[in-house]
């Protein structure tokens, strides 16, 4: 019982360095959980673990312990489960494209995703550019529709590993978000939640990332793939840069419009190249030869499979799938307007941060949980770093209605925009990976 639990001497234990038993941090965790320790000492405790850190072990524990916390799927009766993770960016479309990509090379995924807030993207405002298409599923229905079509996709339940929520909401306040041990813990108590044997995580790094240098990001990678093996999963991560937006659109309808184009085999290098880098770390993990990993992945972008994927994805949540055939009739906010050059040269920055401030400013985001967003807005690049441009000509485009938020996500881009002389030194899209 809690009662038998003394919390300041834990406290006091991880404020002078010492390590967790696995069982003291289920009394505190699962205590708090439980309404029993109150937010006064977690909040010291937080900021003890926050000076002091935790060993890897005391991480898993704690991840394991924030997991076991609520609701856990079982997708055991189902075939070579993987889910794919993003620490969030600009422009970041890859769900759309490479679950499908998954389900055509015989990977089973069924994953919840949650929703943008600030300044990156989220699955679900995606998806629901999609009239009808509902991220509300029955388990029965959700199980169901990933055995049938290699692909089901939910929104994040209150259910699931419930202990992160309350411990997130506390972090959120009580300045401890960036904290290692907790931010890996909390992505990855949700990740082993949900079940999948394999997971593959996107770890974003760059002016439009909340891991902003490639050491940090490492570190993050390290730690997740270290937490998901000591439970036993497959984890495997990739690092990849998120200075400038992946694509050339950003905003939740054009956004779709991109990943459709991608999955017909017409995207953008960039987008294309990652969404095969990591398809091939999903099949690599199982044992699949790299190299023939690549292939496959490649193929399904070509011959339609991962398309025809897509397709019944969106009819079977209630999505239109006719617009999967026709991604132009997708709702677009109606307004241009454009950033253009002020001098002739080459494009040598296009800030992501700036970018995905931008989108916000004009609706396409949300400041807070639960507000409304406006699916058509959005910016597109039409130049990227590197490329010639004249003095006068559009570099960037903006999608508006009626002018909401227009100056504002104007004067974000150019000041995120900048043109030199020379052409920048290309930058790698994959940074590193950690296995």
């Amino acid at each position: 019982m809690t009662s038998a639990l003394n919390v300041p001497d834990l406290i006091r234990k991880k404020r002078d360095g010492e390590t967790h038993t696995r069982a003291e941090l289920e009394q505190l965790v699962l205590g708090y959980t439980r309404s029993e320790v109150p937010d006064y000492q977690i909040s010291a405790w937080l900021m003890a673990v926050y000076l002091k850190g935790m060993t890897p072990q005391e991480t898993a524990d704690l991840t394991l312990v924030m997991a076991e916390s609520g609701e856990q799927l079982d997708l055991g009766d189902l075939p070579r489960t993987v889910d794919k993770h993003s620490t969030g960016g600009v422009g970041d479309k890859t769900s759309l494209i490479l679950t499908p990509m998954l389900a055509a090379l015989g990977l089973t995924v069924a994953k919840m995703s949650g929703r943008g807030l600030a300044h990156t993207g989220g699955t679900i405002d995606k998806l629901e550019s999609f009239p009808g298409w509902t991220s509300e599923l029955s388990e029965d229905r959700f199980l169901a529709q990933a055995r049938a079509i290699g692909l089901a996709l939910v929104g994040q339940s209150r259910d699931l590993a419930p202990a992160d929520g309350k411990l997130y909401a506390l972090r959120d306040v009580t300045a401890t978000v960036d904290c290692l041990p907790l931010i890996a813990s909390s992505i990855m108590s949700k990740k082993l939640a949900s079940g999948a044997h394999t997971v593959v995580l996107d770890v974003k790094v760059g002016a439009g990332a909340f891991m902003r240098t490639l050491e940090d990001g490492r570190g993050l990678a390290r730690a997740m793939v270290d937490i998901g093996t000591r439970a036993g999963r497959q984890v495997r991560a990739v690092l990849t840069d998120m200075d400038t937006p992946l694509g050339h659109l950003a905003g939740n309808s054009l956004e779709v419009q991109e990943a459709i184009h991608t999955l017909r085999g017409a995207g953008p290098g960039d987008l294309t190249e990652l969404c095969v880098a990591l398809a091939v770390e999903a099949l690599a993990a199982s044992g699949e030869d790299e190299e023939q990993a690549e292939a496959r992945a490649r193929v399904t972008l070509q011959d339609g499979s991962a398309l025809a994927k897509f397709h019944a994805f969106i009819a079977a949540q209630g999505g239109d799938a006719t617009l999967v055939d026709h991604p132009e009739r997708l709702d677009v906010a109606p307004g241009r307007a454009e950033v253009l050059a002020p001098v002739s040269g080459f494009v040598g920055r296009i800030d992501a941060l700036s970018v995905g401030r931008a989108v916000l400013a004009l609706g396409g985001g949300r400041e807070r949980k639960g507000e409304a967003i406006d699916h058509g807005v959005g910016v597109e690049l039409l130049k990227k770093p590197g490329e010639a441009v004249q003095a006068g000509e559009a570099v960037l485009r903006l999608y508006h209605r009626d002018g909401r938020g227009l100056d504002a996500a104007r004067g974000l881009l150019e000041e995120g925009l900048s043109v030199g002389e020379k052409a920048p030194a290309p930058e790698p899209l994959i940074l590193d990976r950690v296995n």
